[in-house]
């Protein structure tokens, strides 16, 4: 192991005012405090080359736990051991000097991070290039925009490929240009054998980049495993109230099924049907299929919305929409009921496996009054035998004119 975090506790004094802080300094009464834990026995160990996603609600201790392991913040009980050195960038700027210019600000994190100055000279023109502010490099960091500061920020973490990079939401801060960019330059980390332990709201980043996805919940891990199945659960987890109930099963192609909701309505039947209304597994690109899902109300309900993603094998979401969208939602259902629902469409997909998630709601999205959230609720695979060769996730049927136009 590379990392190892072991029963990691953090906690703060709670004051209820600046003024009782100050004074509990001289105060020689002992009687108990407020304490607040952020982090309570957290353990997990990280190894060489692996790629982990630390996700959770805001307040979930993410951020203070990348702060310890960085060794930026020592914590109240536990340790945190590595046998690599450890780059992070944990928040916006990493430590900057305002009146200082680009440049002098990249001399600066570059020596305070161990580099020589010969060393420094040699990366310089790597970080400049990389960063792209063209002459602001040499302006001022206090008039730089966020966007600019992380684009310096990243360019000097990663001037040389460090053994361990802890990325606290800097993906997110930017740009679409430079998000890529800087995506691009993650998976050639990972590609190098770098371990990499990232914070990110980004759930298609997550998916596609992470071995492992790490779920915080107020200060504990909930969950810890494959990337879909945590990532599911949190979702699930996000829209829970306190009659939602989340259940995982594991499927016959190794998948994990996330259910939740809190079962007002519910998902009977779900098929995939080709054009003559038989039942396939297996589909021709450009083919019109159906995707035809029973529901029903378990109890009188004002509104009934479905919803439902389309998914590649690493959970990116193709396509999705909803009834509501649609301008179909149902009104006024008597408990017992039951609806068919069939969405029909020309199947312009890319060869591979594919996933239906479904969802249950009252409104726009299930956040808010889950009925029943239910991913992987069925598995198609697409073929191609007649149309030509593509790569992608969709087949989009170009026409192709081609004319001289000299001679």
């Amino acid at each position: 192991m590379i990392l190892s975090v072991q029963n990691i506790c953090k906690t703060y004094l709670d004051y209820e005012s600046n003024f009782k802080r100050f004074a509990s300094w001289f105060s020689k009464n002992k009687e108990e405090k407020n304490v607040k834990t952020v982090l309570k026995d957290v353990s997990f160990d990280v190894g060489a080359g692996e790629v982990v996603g630390l996700i959770g609600q805001n307040g979930a201790g993410k951020s203070t736990l990348l702060k310890i392991i960085s060794h930026t913040l020592k914590p109240s009980s536990g340790r945190v051991t590595s046998s690599a050195k450890i780059s992070s960038i944990l928040e916006l700027g990493m430590g900057f000097h305002g009146d200082l210019t680009g440049r002098q600000n990249a001399y600066q994190s570059c020596s305070l991070m161990g580099y020589s100055k010969e060393q420094i000279d040699e990366i310089i023109a790597y970080i400049e290039d990389f960063a792209e502010i063209g002459e602001y490099f040499d302006y001022p960091v206090r008039i730089y925009s966020s966007g600019m500061q992380m684009r310096l920020a990243f360019s000097v973490v990663t001037a040389n490929r460090p053994d361990i990079l802890i990325i606290d939401e800097a993906l997110s801060v930017g740009d679409v240009y430079f998000q890529h960019k800087s995506f691009d330059k993650i998976k050639e980390f990972k590609s190098l054998g770098t371990t990499l332990i990232i914070v990110s709201h980004d759930s298609g980043a997550i998916k596609s980049i992470c071995d492992r996805v790490i779920l915080l919940e107020k200060g504990q891990i909930l969950k810890d495993g494959e990337p879909e199945a945590v990532l599911d659960y949190y979702n699930a987890l996000i829209s829970k109230k306190q009659d939602v109930q989340i259940s995982q099963v594991a499927l016959e192609n190794g998948k994990i099924a996330t259910i939740s909701g809190n079962k007002k309505a519910c998902i009977k039947n779900v098929e995939i049907l080709d054009a003559a209304g038989k039942k396939i597994q297996n589909l021709e690109v450009g083919k019109k299929i159906k995707l035809k899902v029973t529901v029903q109300a378990n109890e009188n309900l004002p509104s009934l919305v479905l919803g439902y993603q389309i998914k590649n094998r690493f959970s990116q979401v193709v396509y999705g929409t909803n009834t509501y969208h649609l301008k179909q939602a149902l009104k006024n259902l008597k408990k017992g009921e039951e609806y068919d629902f069939s969405f029909e469409f020309d199947a312009n997909l890319g060869v591979g496996s594919f996933s239906v998630t479904l969802a249950l709601h009252d409104n726009d999205n299930h956040l808010q009054n889950n009925y029943e959230w239910r991913d992987n609720a069925i598995i198609f695979n697409v073929v191609n035998f007649s149309k030509p060769d593509f790569v992608g996730l969709a087949y989009l049927e170009p026409s192709l004119e081609v004319k001289r136009i000299n001679g």
